[in-house]
């Protein structure tokens, strides 16, 4: 029986919890596996270097540091913008998610940590950043 190895495309049904046990994604509940190719940057780290070896239908779990996930949290992705640089049809809410641009043209997604009386506290952080995971795996298909 073949084994998940570098390069192969996979479908893959799993898991995503935080240390708590807190559920964050899972492609079981959605009822379609996840598809990619191994070694081609489309996933963290850490879940690809997880399936490598495992066998169709074969389940496991694996445990992911930061690091090797969405990293540290980087304090130089937090930034107080002032309110007039928002569109005048957005009422900035904790929590909001936005979108900006950066000088190149790179779209970066943002999230609303403070709403302050002239500016509003915005975090470019992925919001899993700074956190371990565990993902609860199953290998589908080797393709």
């Amino acid at each position: 029986m073949s084994q998940v190895k570098k390069d192969d495309t996979v479908k893959v049904h799993y898991t995503g919890k935080l240390d708590d046990g807190q559920v964050f994604d899972s492609s079981v509940e959605r009822g379609e596996p996840i598809k990619f190719t191994m070694g081609q940057g489309q996933l963290i780290p850490g879940f690809e270097q997880g399936i490598i070896d495992m066998k169709v239908n074969e389940k496991k779990t694996i445990n992911i540091p930061k690091e090797e996930a969405y990293g540290e949290v980087r304090t130089d992705l937090v930034q107080e913008v002032p309110k007039s640089q928002l569109p005048a049809d957005i009422e900035p809410k904790v929590g909001m998610g936005l979108t900006s641009q950066t000088q190149n043209g790179q779209e970066i997604n943002l999230t609303v940590k403070d709403v302050k009386e002239d500016t509003i506290v915005v975090d470019g952080n992925h919001p899993l950043a700074g956190k371990d995971l565990t993902f609860d795996l199953e290998v589908v298909e080797i393709m």
